[in-house]
């Protein structure tokens, strides 16, 4: 048996009903809690998974078997999401970059940590975080998946994914530090800010090589403005785990609506939550 006739393609690779069937019972809880990480509201993470269910079931036929089909449909629910919460309070991602790539710009470390240790404020800050460093940061740091999986949800590269991260950490990290900006003088240090800092988010995750890796180090020990920069990021990125929601049982009414969007399809009482 070939793989497109044991997931249920056809010999063009569409799904057909009984495969769409078995996605929204197997990949419903995974998919839900992708929607969550990245709308951060549980009523507004089932809309989204709806939707994105019922787009895939009018776009079928455009299924080619490129792939999994769980990733084509992860892939689609991630966009849903990001439709979501794109709003005009985001900063854009130039404005961020430009700040730190500035030799002189910090923030009040101590102040931003404790600013990400309150769950409204935190919160608050994210709305001003593009939507797709956005989505790329909540689905690493708050829900665990490796880049290697954010990449894939994303329908990106492992690199992109990588800068993606980057980019909504340090707008996090400014956008919680808005209010304490400062900017110092930089005297005897060796190595240029931007340099150490588009490297800082690797450094975090142990991603960089022992010679990179040693540079950034020399170059904290020595700058006046990167360790307080270095320390948001730690802080935040811890506070980013405690919204981990615990509850991964997708609801009782989104399991019987997800259920319910090909004919004769049975809820599966395993995916809901009394």
């Amino acid at each position: 048996m070939t793989d497109a006739a044991a997931d249920g393609r056809d010999h063009a690779g569409a799904l057909d009903a009984d495969a769409f069937a078995r996605l929204a019972r197997d990949r419903g809880p995974a998919l839900f809690r992708i929607a969550n990480a990245v709308v951060r509201n549980p009523a507004d993470a089932e809309d989204v998974v709806q939707e994105a269910f019922l787009r895939a079931w009018r776009s079928r036929d455009r299924f080619r078997g490129e792939g999994s089909p769980d990733a084509w449909l992860g892939r689609i629910v991630h966009n849903v999401a990001v439709e979501r919460i794109r709003g005009s309070r985001e900063v854009p991602v130039a404005e961020v970059e430009e700040r730190w790539r500035d030799d002189a710009y910090t923030v009040e470390a101590e102040r931003v940590v404790e600013r990400a240790a309150t769950v409204e404020e935190l919160e608050d800050a994210l709305i001003h975080v593009p939507a797709d460093p956005r989505a790329a940061m909540l689905l690493h740091d708050v829900e665990g998946l490796p880049i290697a999986e954010v990449a894939r949800v994303q329908g990106i590269t492992e690199d992109a994914a990588k800068l993606r991260l980057r980019r909504g950490r340090m707008a996090l990290v400014t956008a919680l530090g808005r209010e304490d900006e400062v900017f110092r003088a930089m005297e005897g240090v060796p190595l240029r800010c931007w340099d150490a800092r588009r490297f800082v988010s690797e450094y975090i995750d142990g991603g960089l090589p022992p010679e990179t890796r040693g540079a950034l180090e020399r170059h904290l020990a020595t700058c006046p403005t990167c360790p307080p920069l270095y320390a948001s990021l730690v802080g935040v990125r811890t506070a980013l785990g405690r919204l981990r929601d615990s509850d991964r049982v997708v609801p009782a009414e989104l399991a019987a609506r997800l259920a319910a969007l090909h004919p004769g399809a049975q809820a599966d009482p395993g995916l809901s939550r009394s």
